[in-house]
């Protein structure tokens, strides 16, 4: 079956805290267990890791690249990058998350269409960006 992509899930938000902490707080085990899911990554290309995604289990990950403090992206699952996007704005932070590799012919590990997970997964970032905002302003 053809491959047919669907839009990068993509979130730009500005933080009002210093690019190091959004960056310690997206790139770390502690700082993505705080807002994401318990992990054990290491930002370190290369390193392979899992995410605990409760009901779903442990979900095998794999850093792709690393670019302290502005970019960190790892592999998720079989079909998905994860991209956390850091911008210094004097004092403040731009953060873009991408979560790019969805097919609308393609089905995750679980049998669920991508188009479906998609939308349950955009919605989730939404609420998570804000989790997150939480977290690094404070």
């Amino acid at each position: 079956m053809e491959q047919q992509s669907l839009q990068d899930i993509r979130y730009t938000l500005v933080y009002n805290a210093p690019i190091q902490k959004v960056w310690d707080a997206v790139a770390t085990a502690e700082g993505l267990t705080a807002w994401f899911m318990p992990n054990d990554m290491k930002p370190v290309v290369g390193h392979e890791f899992h995410l605990n995604a409760g009901q779903f289990g442990m979900s095998p990950c794999k850093v792709t690249d690393v670019d302290p403090p502005n970019r960190l992206s790892f592999r998720w699952g079989k079909d998905w990058t994860l991209t956390f996007e850091l911008k210094d704005l004097d004092g403040k932070t731009e953060f873009t998350l991408i979560h790019s590799g969805w097919d609308a012919n393609t089905v995750t590990e679980f049998g669920a269409p991508h188009t479906a997970v998609r939308e349950n997964m955009n919605q989730g970032w939404g609420g998570l960006v804000k989790k997150l905002q939480g977290f690094v302003e404070v």
